[in-house]
């Protein structure tokens, strides 16, 4: 991008399934992006796209030549992330990719290495982070309102995929499981709020041997192999001290622990669902009530989702924003590779611990990202 801070980042998008419309839609939000072309494994849903959103649709071959292509967004399947991300930053494109990184931290470190020895940016989701909530939750942690974070727990509980997903196999094998397909939205938050990870324990268990389909569709009423934990309860130390029991299971009908709650030594603190960029973040100083602080009216806090989740918040693209305002003002991308890369590395020693029943240490140094204040954030739309 040109010293001009009219240019705009051109955008190609590889992989255009559920999750692209998002993006897409998403996409007009913000001033420093453009949408350019799309590409897909399958060249008919590619045109679709192309003809909804006015842009061109291509072979991946043809995107990563593009020239009007300046940042590939990455929205494939967590399996081929890694080799799209590679093929894109071979071919000089800054990257954003969703979540995970990779799906092995090793992985992960090749492809930070590689954006910075090519001068680079690799981003990656999530960025719910940067929504209403985790912007709130950030500026109260920061001015001491729970005091010197103590303790804490997370909990992602649920069912499971097979009740309303049509092909859930690939959820429950290796790669998949509770942690590393949700918990990159709380492991991201909390690192956001607590800083690096350096220790973390974990017991991980299959609550079923296999599992019965019971969505609409070609699998229906057949059963499949589980072949990874499905439920998982860990321990993580951070650097600052604090400790939080983080718990994530498919195997929960119904239960009611928050997302997240944090404790210090002034007060505590009540995190909303943070796959979503919205809902209440509330604040119990020495014990007090709880105060809480809504985001309907707050930016990128209102509930702006017509159909599937018209109760929530959905502003991804958010992190591309910032991404793209970085590279123009020479400063580090808060939704980052090296961030997903300390959340990628936390993910995998918690399973590394439930299979070894010791516990494992995360050695890598890692800054948390500066705090997106509200006038910066305003900033970023169009």
């Amino acid at each position: 991008m040109a010293g001009n801070s009219k240019a705009k980042l051109g955008i190609g998008v590889i992989g255009c399934g559920n999750i692209s419309m998002t993006y897409l839609r998403n996409a007009a939000l913000f001033a420093g992006v453009e949408l350019r072309a799309c590409a897909d494994i399958s060249a008919d849903t590619a045109a679709l796209r192309a003809r909804e959103y006015g842009i061109r649709a291509l072979s991946v071959d043809q995107l990563l030549a593009d020239p009007e292509v300046d940042l590939v967004l990455n929205l494939t399947v967590p399996a081929v992330h890694f080799d799209v991300t590679m093929s894109a930053l071979s071919a000089g494109k800054h990257v954003f990719t969703e979540k995970p990184l990779a799906t092995s931290a090793a992985d992960g470190r090749i492809l930070v290495a590689e954006a910075k020895r090519r001068g680079l940016r690799l981003g990656s989701a999530p960025d719910t982070f940067l929504g209403a909530a985790g912007r709130r939750a950030r500026r109260l942690m920061d001015e001491g309102a729970i005091g010197r974070p103590v303790s804490g727990t997370a909990f992602m509980m649920g069912r499971g995929m097979e009740h309303w997903h049509p092909n859930p196999q690939f959820y429950y094998q290796p790669g998949g499981g509770p942690v590393f397909d949700m918990g990159p939205y709380y492991l991201t938050m909390m690192v956001n709020l607590l800083g690096p990870v350096v220790r973390v324990m974990a017991m991980a268990t299959k609550g079923q041997e296999e599992r019965l389909i019971t969505a609409d569709g070609p699998f229906k009423n057949t059963r499949f192999k589980v072949g990874t934990p499905t439920n998982i309860l860990s321990l993580l130390e951070f650097q600052s001290g604090a400790t939080v029991n983080f718990g994530a299971s498919w195997d929960v009908f119904r239960h009611s622990n928050h997302p997240i709650e944090l404790h210090g030594t002034e007060g505590s603190l009540r995190l909303p669902d943070p796959d979503t960029f919205g809902g209440t973040v509330s604040l119990s100083e020495h014990g007090a009530d709880w105060r809480g602080f809504e985001s309907d009216g707050e930016l990128y806090g209102a509930r702006n989702w017509p159909f599937n989740a018209p109760d929530r918040a959905n502003y991804r693209m958010l992190g591309v924003a910032d991404l793209a305002r970085g590279l123009e003002e020479g400063r580090p991308s808060r939704a980052s590779g090296e961030l997903a890369l300390h959340v990628l590395e936390i993910m995998e020693a918690i399973l590394q611990s439930g299979e070894s029943r010791q516990s494992v240490s995360i050695d890598t140094q890692f800054t948390p990202p500066s705090r997106l204040d509200e006038d910066e954030a305003r900033s970023f739309l169009a």
